[in-house]
């Protein structure tokens, strides 16, 4: 399932909420971790909105137990409303031949690394979308900043990512970096995440409820982005002094 442009996915545990996604959300973010018999909901699923599968470890901010994780998502795959499985960029580096068991049901592959307390380099983070885009057709990058001109870089290796052909999507977490969900797909991301307001579990800091985030995204994409837009924004969420559009 090819992205053309951008797409916001709602982060959920629970699929059968689906319906409190539409209208806002081109995904929905199955979080099987966190999920009450996931491949069951899976078997029973029958709505309209395309699946992303992420089975996160302990090791990456996620539920699951190292046994049996990736044979469940493997599972999850096999399911023609799953589009997308997430796995993490450490997986993959040690068992590269999954891709190809994945690959073979028809599924796109987001490839990810997720740092829960820093935000590397901008030389770092760049290597990560290239390390990243060598396994998969997205190459996601969640970094914690701890000023903002970590966001700036997170967006700058986002764009820079973008300009050379590859697919990515680029978060900067917390507070500090939510302006990020929010414009990320100015400068490039191919996806934003949600939660849905029907779903009260926490999955990573800083993320905005799926309406908010659905109207703030709309905003950009239709005024296009002045001062009178950034203005708009900074109501909601924290935006840098020297951010550039």
């Amino acid at each position: 399932m090819k992205i053309r442009e951008s797409a916001l996915a709602a982060t959920t545990n629970n699929i059968t909420k689906e319906m409190d996604a539409w209208g806002a959300a081109d995904l929905l973010e199955f979080r099987m971790d966190k999920a009450a018999n996931p491949i069951n909901q899976l078997s029973k699923y029958n709505g309209n909105i395309p699946i992303i599968a992420t089975n996160r470890t302990r090791w990456f901010g996620g539920q699951a137990t190292d046994t049996g994780r990736l044979d469940s998502l493997f599972s999850a795959s096999r399911f023609d409303a799953v589009k997308f499985v997430d796995i993490e960029l450490e997986t993959v580096r040690s068992k590269s031949w999954i891709t190809h068991e994945f690959r073979e049901n028809d599924v796109d592959l987001i490839i990810s690394h997720h740092d829960f307390d820093n935000t590397p380099s901008r030389e770092i983070i760049d290597k990560i979308f290239e390390q990243c885009a060598r396994y998969g057709d997205i190459a996601k990058v969640a970094t914690f900043p701890q000023d903002q001109t970590d966001t700036l870089a997170l967006l700058e290796a986002v764009n820079a990512a973008t300009e050379k052909g590859i697919d990515v999507a680029g978060i900067s977490m917390g507070k500090i970096g939510s302006h990020t969900r929010v414009i990320g797909h100015l400068y490039g991301s191919k996806l934003s995440y949600a939660p849905l307001l029907a779903d009260d579990t926490d999955y990573a800091p800083g993320q905005i409820p799926l309406e908010k985030l659905a109207s703030l995204i709309e905003i950009t994409k239709n005024n296009g982005v002045d001062d009178q837009v950034i203005s708009m924004i900074e109501d909601e969420v924290s935006v840098p002094k020297g951010l550039t559009l």
